[in-house]
């Protein structure tokens, strides 16, 4: 849910020269060009950037997932361009999704949800030709993205058409977003200024009961790969999914960055960024098969 995390912050960053916000995107503006950007879809939010390492791979990869209060009025690929860089220097391959989201054409429930399948289904198709490592995957969403990384993992645990996909991840990463929707509907205007997840879905819980189902990964605990979460301003809005996994069983690795911020957790040249990058790098792939 990129933007402005609560009234407070709204205000205290329009006052700030260089707000977090305004540090993660300048930072992402400065990321490297990707070595490719490839179309998952025939429409223009359809695509990928894809950066590979240095070396002659296979490489272990990193699907990430920006966020942006599932709005299209905000942030993009590449405003979390520099979390694929400073992974990339950590000798991952990088696949940085964009995706319709309310506002766009086709956006909103299932056409948002149907773009991070999509996504993450075109790495079998792209993984030979740039030597990614599909048995080394991890899958990596902060704010809105955390909620859909969790659920691009969750997806085998549904019914078809959504569970088949040949991408299966070693782990997933969620930074600071929701494992669910349902119990935010209303919370989330305090949070993104307006309602986002009745239009994201199309209605309310009530009205739309077995798409929020589909929808929710904490309700298809336990999702059997390993799950690093890094709480911080959405802190709250994690604490029942994090509850909920280690009571089903999973294996969870909590990160709590000190002074942590929204926007800081994704920005590598801060020290919370870095300790988020390092998280991710030592224990993304714990016992996923080497080179």
């Amino acid at each position: 849910m990129v933007g402005c995390v609560t009234i407070l912050l709204c205000s205290t960053n329009l006052a700030w020269a260089q707000s977090p916000e305004t540090i993660y995107k300048a930072e992402g503006a400065r990321a490297s060009q990707p070595v490719a950007t490839i179309a998952y879809g025939d429409g223009p939010l359809q695509v990928a950037d894809l950066r590979v390492p240095a070396g002659d791979g296979p490489f272990p990869v990193a699907i990430i997932m920006h966020g942006g209060c599932f709005k299209a009025s905000v942030d993009n690929r590449r405003g979390i361009a520099a979390l694929a860089d400073a992974l990339g220097q950590k000798g991952f391959a990088t696949w940085n999704i964009e995706y319709r989201r309310v506002g766009d054409p086709g956006g909103g429930w299932p056409g948002t949800f149907q773009d991070v399948a999509h996504a993450v289904d075109k790495l079998a198709e792209v993984a030979p030709r740039y030597r990614l490592d599909l048995d080394r995957v991890t899958i990596v969403g902060h704010s809105a993205g955390a909620f859909f990384a969790l659920w691009a993992a969750s997806r085998p645990r549904l019914a078809a058409p959504w569970s088949a996909t040949p991408i299966h991840p070693q782990s997933v990463v969620a930074i600071d977003g929701p494992g669910t929707l349902a119990p935010f509907v209303g919370v989330d205007a305090q949070v993104c200024g307006e309602p986002v997840i009745a239009p994201l879905m199309g209605g309310t819980p009530s009205e739309k009961p077995a798409e929020y189902l589909i929808a929710s990964p904490q309700d298809h605990l336990p999702l059997g790969l390993r799950q690093l979460l890094v709480p911080a301003d959405l802190g709250e809005f994690m604490q029942s999914y994090i509850a909920a996994a280690r009571q089903g069983g999973d294996d969870i690795e909590v990160l709590v960055p000190q002074g942590a911020n929204h926007f800081d957790v994704v920005t590598p040249s801060t020290p919370n960024g870095r300790a988020v990058v390092d998280f991710i790098a030592e224990h993304a792939l714990d016992g996923a098969p080497s080179d």
